[in-house]
């Protein structure tokens, strides 16, 4: 969902160690091997309880940033290492080379998702997502006497020019689903214009996307185009924030999971995957998101207190994810020509 990531934690980095120590042998039985894009105190915390759970299987997880997953993944595609996908970039995952080595799994709850969440095929299903924000510093705003931007087309106006913090597509899988979705919804042309209009008021291109929501709670900028989530948990924190959901329309990701078809271990592997679905998992889940798609799912407090509407589908942009994958590396490369700093 996302190439932002924190420096690695202590945590991070004994996972590393642990798959260095594996790699040069074949999984035991009851071991499970995930590769994933989560955040690491998610990973840290789903872990834990899948393994209450599953007492029986021993979780490995090797966690690297949206991006780089994909190229470990490419690297290792004549000898995979991994079971499971899990938690990552669906715009990602469908990279035609990376689906292929899926292999069709319905997943005990996947029958409960609705059929944009999951594929036809049986070869993904994403119980999570993540979603574009704006995070606007109400002190700042206040201070500098400037009305509170409601839309993408507001961001424009002249009168925010050096105020807008936003996460470069190049590095960030939420600048990415940002920029995509806007081309998606006001067509190529119109959509380039915009961004080089919108360009003139962006002072720094961040390579998080939760960087640019931590520096407009911390008073660097106004506005940082970043996450709902991200603003949720500032404003929690006690930050004078205000969450803005465009209402020309927020881009967003979902998170998907699937069953490598060379998993040595595919018993452990499903029974993992059903348990992603869960009523626990689930719970934990809107402790750090923003978008749960499996349905009776509490909303928490920190996204009734920002304000995240109720029904997110009168608000997200109906992304064409199939597009985005594929449009990817073109749109990027007009990106670094046209716009890149």
């Amino acid at each position: 969902m996302r190439t932002h990531r924190p420096a690695r934690s202590r945590y991070a980095r004994l996972v590393l160690a642990a798959l260095a120590g594996l790699a040069a042998l074949p999984a035991a039985a009851g071991t499970l091997i995930a590769y994933t894009a989560l955040e690491e105190d998610e990973i840290k915390a789903y872990v834990a309880a899948a393994k209450k759970d599953l007492p029986d299987i021993d979780i490995k997880v090797l966690r690297l940033s949206t991006g780089d997953l994909g190229a470990r993944i490419l690297a290792e595609a004549g000898n995979p290492r991994h079971d499971v996908i899990w938690g990552w970039a669906l715009t990602n995952l469908l990279d035609p080379r990376i689906v292929d080595m899926l292999e069709p799994y319905a997943a005990r709850g996947s029958e409960a998702l609705a059929a944009k969440d999951k594929a036809a095929d049986g070869k993904w299903f994403a119980p999570t997502g993540y979603m574009a924000a704006f995070c606007v510093n109400t002190e700042i705003l206040a201070a500098k006497k400037l009305p509170l931007p409601t839309s993408w087309q507001d961001l424009a106006k002249p009168i925010y020019k050096g105020e807008i913090a936003m996460p470069n597509p190049v590095s960030s899988g939420t600048g990415y689903l940002q920029i995509a979705a806007l081309l998606q919804g006001m067509g190529t042309d119109a959509g380039w214009k915009y961004l080089k209009a919108l360009d003139g008021n962006v002072a720094q291109y961040i390579k998080s996307g939760s960087r640019p929501c931590k520096a407009a709670r911390s008073g660097e900028f106004a506005i940082g185009v970043s996450l709902a989530f991200a603003a949720m948990q500032s404003i929690e924190e006690g930050y004078p924030l205000k969450m803005v959901i465009p209402a020309d329309g927020a881009g967003y990701e979902l998170e998907a999971s699937g069953l490598m078809k060379t998993s040595k271990n595919k018993a452990d592997a499903r029974r993992f995957l059903d348990w992603t679905l869960s009523p626990k998992a689930a719970g934990l889940y809107t402790q750090y998101k923003e978008i749960v798609t499996i349905p009776g799912t509490p909303r928490s407090r920190a996204a009734t207190a920002a304000g995240l509407p109720a029904d997110l589908s009168k608000v997200l942009f109906p992304v064409d994810f199939a597009r985005s994958a594929r449009e990817r590396d073109s749109t990027l490369a007009t990106w670094q020509q046209q716009i890149g700093r």
